[in-house]
């Protein structure tokens, strides 16, 4: 099973931005990010799949997101920009090696450890 780490969370003002990244131990067919905000569900954020490089966004974050990808370190990067309060939660970064990008948790079995991402007014 493929081990996930994130790096790049920690506070930024509103209107800011930040990048996340998510380094895979091995190789992945499909990367994507989630996140949860406290006493909500887990929500899915955007993926990539890791071949060509095609990436697709929730509505909440189109528009305001970019992921680029390093195949050569099996590392993925997920830009967001104009942060809102609404940004604030733990982001998550999910992989599988299955044949499939999906926006459901389920779709993955691989998970990183959550990075913590403030927003500030």
């Amino acid at each position: 099973q493929v081990q996930l780490v994130e790096s790049g969370g920690g506070s930024v003002q509103g209107g800011g931005s930040l990048t996340l990244s998510c380094r895979a131990s091995g190789n992945t067919y499909c990367m994507a990010w989630f996140r949860q905000a406290p006493g909500k569900e887990r929500e899915w954020v955007s993926y990539t799949y890791m071949a060509s490089g095609n990436s697709f966004y929730a509505d909440s974050v189109k528009g305001r997101s970019t992921v680029s990808r390093n195949n050569a370190e099996n590392t993925q990067y997920l830009q967001i920009i104009s942060l809102r309060p609404e940004d604030a939660a733990v982001y998550y970064c999910a992989a599988t090696t299955q044949p499939y990008c999906s926006n459901a948790p389920n779709g993955y079995t691989s998970w990183g450890k959550g990075t913590q991402v403030t927003v500030s007014s």
